[in-house]
């Protein structure tokens, strides 16, 4: 088997930091093997949360839009990436809209005790934040974690199984490219999570 990699590009500027940041883990996880596909988020037709509550009876979402899609790819992924750069000290409305739709796993797995992925997957799935902030501030990545755990709890990734890079001070686009160790770090961590999804079984 070979590593399925299945990553979100959520920035409403294409190219960017926060997508450079995922180009250079993408490409280094392809270098050890894994297939990746890579989401560009605002391109695709993924629309906010109705918050009707629906899928805690239908155990599907009741809009019919690109989710429908996403929903198996992210079930069937074993590494989750979600990048995303820091707007006014959260994540986009790009990101968010991915985020609140989840909310059927959410469903799935609280509401109608329903297994997300097969059990016997569990603790054999990653998932990977990525993050870029033009401010060089320590706490200005924190609001965002909460919802990025909410969203892969959900999806039946483990806390513990969750990976951080995040990158504060690249504001201008191309910024990221200047960073003194924003590429090393990167390819850095494909291979330990290459590494690690090796050492469970997964490839």
């Amino acid at each position: 088997m070979t590593i399925d990699v299945l990553a979100f590009a959520t920035s409403p500027r294409r190219h960017g930091n926060s997508e450079t940041l995922l180009d250079w883990v993408l490409a280094a996880m392809a270098e050890e093997g894994a297939v990746t596909e890579k989401i560009a988020v605002t391109e695709a037709d993924i629309r906010p949360c109705r918050g009707c509550n629906l899928c805690e009876t239908l155990n599907r979402c009741v809009q019919r839009d690109y989710m429908d899609y996403v929903y198996d790819r992210i079930v069937a992924a074993d590494c989750i990436v979600l990048s995303a750069p820091i707007y006014c000290m959260g994540l986009p409305a790009q990101a968010k809209a991915l985020v609140d739709r989840a909310q059927l796993f959410r469903s799935r797995k609280y509401v109608l005790h329903l297994p997300v992925a097969a059990p016997e997957r569990k603790g054999k799935r990653v998932g990977v934040f990525l993050s870029t902030a033009g401010q060089n501030w320590d706490y200005v990545f924190d609001a965002a974690i909460p919802s990025v755990k909410c969203f892969f709890t959900v999806a039946d990734v483990r806390s513990k199984d969750l990976r951080y890079l995040m990158v504060n001070s690249v504001d201008e686009k191309g910024a990221i490219g200047r960073h003194p160790t924003a590429k090393a770090d990167a390819e850095a961590l494909a291979r330990e999570v290459a590494a690690h999804l090796r050492g469970v079984g997964v490839a």
